[in-house]
C-alpha cells in the first residue's frame, strides 16, 4: 500500500487499541513510482501526529516514519528492530507516560472524531512538501495544536429555521443528525465528528445550521417541540 494512503484515523485507532509503537515505512522522497508524492503527505501525517501525541501527553517516539526502497531489506530489517528495542525501552502505552488509561482512551477517543475537522483545517499544510529536514520539527507547533483543538465547531440547527427537509441528514456521514418528515433535526453531538457537511448541505434559503466557537450548544428542544405542524393548501 502506498504510504500516501495513510490516514491519521488509522493511526490513532492502533493507540486506541493499546499498540504500543507504529512504524511507517514508505518510499524514498522525490522517488515516487506514481508521481503523486504521497510519501510527503505520510511525513505531514506523521508530523502533525507527533504533536497530537504531544499534547494529550503520549510520547511521540512511539510513532515513527522511515524511507527507503524496496530494495534495501538489511536497512528495513535493521530500522524495524532499532525501533522494536526504542519502544521496549519506552514501555507499554500508557504506563510509561504514567497516563490513567481511560483518561488516555477519552483523550484518543476525541482526538478520532476530530480527525475529519483536523484534516479540513490543516489541508494546506498537509500537502505541501517539505524538501528540508531541519523544518520538520516546528512545521506543526504546539502553540497550533491547541488552538486547532480549542477552535474546533461544533454545529447546531436552528429550531426556528430547520424545516425538516432531510438534506442534512441524508448527507451526515455518520448518522449523527436525527429527524424525520414534518420533525426538526438536532445534532447529536456525541456522534458528530465536526465536518461540517450539514452546513454546506443545508439549503442557503434555510440557513439553519449555526457554527458554534468556544460557547456551549444550546440543549436540544423538547419531543412535543420538534413537530412542523403545517397550514394545508385547503386551509389557505
Amino acid at each position: 500500500m502506498c504510504s500516501g494512503r495513510i490516514d491519521p484515523e488509522f493511526i490513532i485507532k492502533a493507540f486506541s487499541n493499546k499498540i504500543d509503537g507504529v512504524f511507517i515505512g514508505g518510499c524514498r522522497l522525490d522517488e515516487c513510482n506514481y508521481t503523486t508524492h504521497g510519501n510527503y503527505h505520510a511525513l505531514n501525517i506523521t508530523l502533525l501526529l507527533k504533536k497530537i501525541m504531544e499534547y494529550i501527553g503520549l510520547n511521540p517516539e512511539r510513532l515513527k516514519i522511515e524511507f527507503m526502497s524496496s530494495g534495501e531489506g538489511n536497512l528495513f530489517a535493521e530500522v524495524v528492530n532499532n525501533f522494536t528495542n526504542q519502544i521496549k525501552e519506552i514501555g507499554p502505552i500508557g504506563k510509561a507516560e504514567k497516563t490513567d488509561q481511560n483518561i488516555l482512551e477519552d483523550k484518543l477517543k476525541e482526538i478520532s472524531r476530530l480527525i475529519p475537522y483536523i484534516k479540513i483545517a490543516k489541508k494546506e499544510k498537509l500537502e505541501t512538501i517539505i524538501k528540508d529536514p531541519a523544518q520538520y520539527e516546528k512545521f506543526f507547533t504546539a502553540e497550533e495544536i491547541e488552538r486547532l483543538v480549542a477552535e474546533a465547531p461544533s454545529y447546531y440547527i436552528d429550531p426556528n429555521k430547520c424545516q425538516a427537509c432531510g438534506i442534512c441528514d441524508r448527507r451526515c456521514p455518520v448518522e449523527a443528525i436525527d429527524g424525520a418528515k414534518n420533525i426538526i433535526h438536532i445534532i447529536d453531538q456525541e456522534k458528530c465528528i465536526k465536518c461540517g457537511t450539514c452546513v454546506k448541505a443545508c439549503p442557503k434559503r434555510f440557513d439553519a445550521i449555526e457554527t458554534i466557537i468556544g460557547e456551549a450548544v444550546p440543549s436540544p428542544i423538547s419531543e412535543e417541540k420538534r413537530k412542523i405542524v403545517r397550514k394545508s393548501k385547503k386551509a389557505e
